[in-house]
């Protein structure tokens, strides 16, 4: 089997919608001999590299002060989501920025290294990005993250101080954009069943039973 997503760091149902697919893959005993493969989708290509910790919330209101409470409430909804799957977020806290070079980052670590350096990574971009409210569009933020899970330091400073796996980024989004895939996360199963959002866990143990059943024929 084989299962590739598009997916953004800067995406709270990305995060647990793979979350949650990743968990599946382990409960129905696939996890191990199945390729797995982000693939980038940028929710704001245009974003800007600079950003306030706190401004999140912006992309909830435009803006708009009156839109405020509500905006709170779809944070809190969100955080206690993440919650159930055993993840910490913190969203007043989060800097809204560009991810391009985080992007880039993992295409590096999908080149050079392991599945499970991989998978370190991407948990540890999640992580900056929602736990610990730091900007993960900050060179000097994404080089700590990536040593930090086992990369060496000279050769992520290489790639983030270039423009590599840029075109590689762009090229995944346009794969999204030829396919209709319009939103993130977007999950498909050996090139032939998608599945849309963070649906809920049953949703993904369920579909992978299928194709496992299936692919048993």
């Amino acid at each position: 089997m084989e299962i590739k997503y598009w997916s953004d760091i800067a995406c709270p149902f990305c995060y647990i919608g793979s979350t949650r697919m990743k968990k599946a893959m382990k409960e129905v005993g696939i996890y191990d001999d199945t390729k797995l493969e982000l693939k980038a989708f940028q929710l704001n290509p245009m974003e800007a590299k600079t950003a306030k910790s706190g401004e999140y919330i912006n992309h909830f209101t435009g803006g708009k002060k009156e839109l405020e409470n509500r905006a709170r409430q779809q944070m809190a909804y969100i955080t206690e989501m993440a919650k159930g799957e055993g993840l910490e977020f913190h969203l007043d806290k989060v800097v809204p920025t560009n991810t391009m070079d985080a992007h880039r980052l993992i295409k590096l670590v999908e080149a050079k290294y392991d599945r499970d350096l991989t998978e370190k990574l991407i948990a540890r971009l999640y992580k900056v990005y929602f736990t610990d409210g730091e900007s993960i569009a900050d060179l000097d933020v994404l080089t700590k993250a990536a040593v930090e899970v086992g990369m060496k330091e000279d050769e992520v400073k290489k790639l983030l101080n270039s423009s590599k796996y840029q075109r590689e980024v762009v090229t995944d989004e346009y794969e999204a954009e030829q396919s209709g895939i319009h939103a993130a996360p977007f999950f498909v199963i050996n090139n032939k069943y998608g599945i849309s959002g963070a649906q809920p866990y049953e949703v993904f143990v369920n579909a992978l039973r299928k194709v496992k059943e299936e692919e048993e024929k």
